[in-house]
């Protein structure tokens, strides 16, 4: 019996190795006539032939078009604030929800603040930081002072860019007045 079976085991693997070597060579019959050809170079890929991919943009990052040094970025598109140092660090950032009424892309100053007030919503605020007017809308950052972010009312016109009260707390420390505010789509 074990005459038979090695038999057997030989007359498999003598298919196995044939049929190896005919799916080697269907395959060695199909190849491209150029795929061992470097592709030339174009002004769209660097001359090593590779392709770079672009690199992913940090949805974190503070915008390009924000300036340089002190500042509050604020991008309308994004929703989102950040406090960036006199080095150009980001020290944080944060989502916002903004009002009826924006401010215009560009760079304005912090002109007053209050600490407590009643907003044109008639929400209890805090932190409020004003920096522009638009169709005679003052507009600012505020924290509501039960922590809500509801969003607001379209049918009034206010000016409030509303944050938690913890970012509220950062921004009134980085934001004193004439600080520089800085409106990026």
């Amino acid at each position: 019996m074990a005459r038979g079976s090695s038999g057997i085991v030989a007359a498999l693997t003598a298919a196995a190795v044939a049929a190896v070597g005919f799916l080697a060579y269907q395959a060695s019959a199909n190849v491209p006539d150029n795929l061992g050809v470097a592709p030339k170079a174009s002004s769209s890929a660097p001359a090593t032939g590779h392709v770079k991919p672009k690199p992913k943009k940090d949805p974190l990052a503070v915008p390009a078009a924000s300036g340089t040094g002190m500042r509050v970025v604020y991008a309308l598109g994004d929703r989102r604030v950040w406090l960036v140092d006199a080095k150009n660090k980001p020290t944080r950032t944060f989502k916002v929800m903004p009002s009826s009424v924006s401010a215009l892309p560009g760079a304005y100053q912090v002109t007053s603040r209050s600490g407590r007030v009643t907003g044109s919503d008639g929400v209890p605020i805090e932190h409020v930081v004003r920096f522009a007017t638009h169709d005679d809308v003052p507009i600012g950052f505020s924290a509501a002072q039960d922590g809500s972010l509801e969003s607001p009312d379209p049918t009034l016109k206010t000016g409030g860019v509303r944050m938690s009260r913890a970012d509220g707390d950062a921004l009134w420390s980085f934001a004193t007045v004439g600080a520089k505010v800085v409106v990026v789509r």
